[in-house]
């Protein structure tokens, strides 16, 4: 038997940007005289949870990519990254030991202490932990 009154979230894959990241996002597209680009968002492996995060400022989004639009800036996320990095958050924070993105992911389980690196609950990333090769 189906119950009708079950409810079903259904959550549009996406990458959000904070006010701060968005506000540096514009700052580096007009120091680097290229106000068209948009932020590659991507997943690789490495790092001390076997996945890590990278951003590149890219002119057009590749073949298959995600094109997220968020305040007039363009975000580009192959389908790969997709997977690990949908309701993601980019942020950028300013700190007197130096500021830096960060990005808030829900589909990680486990990160390591340098924040570029992480391990999701379906086995995304490797179980090397932080003795294991360094982050980056």
């Amino acid at each position: 038997m189906i119950n009708v009154d079950e409810r079903t979230e259904v959550f549009e894959e996406t990458i959000y940007l904070t006010d701060a990241a968005i506000g540096v996002i514009r700052d580096l597209l007009v120091q680097k005289n290229v106000p068209d680009y948009g932020l590659r968002v991507f997943v690789s492996g490495g790092g001390c949870s076997g996945l890590q995060y990278g951003m590149a400022l890219e002119k057009e989004a590749r073949p298959y990519d995600h094109v997220i639009e968020n305040s007039g800036i363009k975000i580009f996320v192959d389908p790969t990254s997709m997977m690990y990095l949908s309701q993601a958050t980019v942020d950028y924070e300013d700190s007197l030991m130096g500021g830096g993105f960060k990005i808030e992911n829900p589909n990680a389980v486990s990160s390591c202490g340098c924040g570029t690196s992480f391990k999701t609950a379906n086995g995304g990333g490797g179980s090397g932990g932080c003795g294991s090769g360094g982050c980056g």
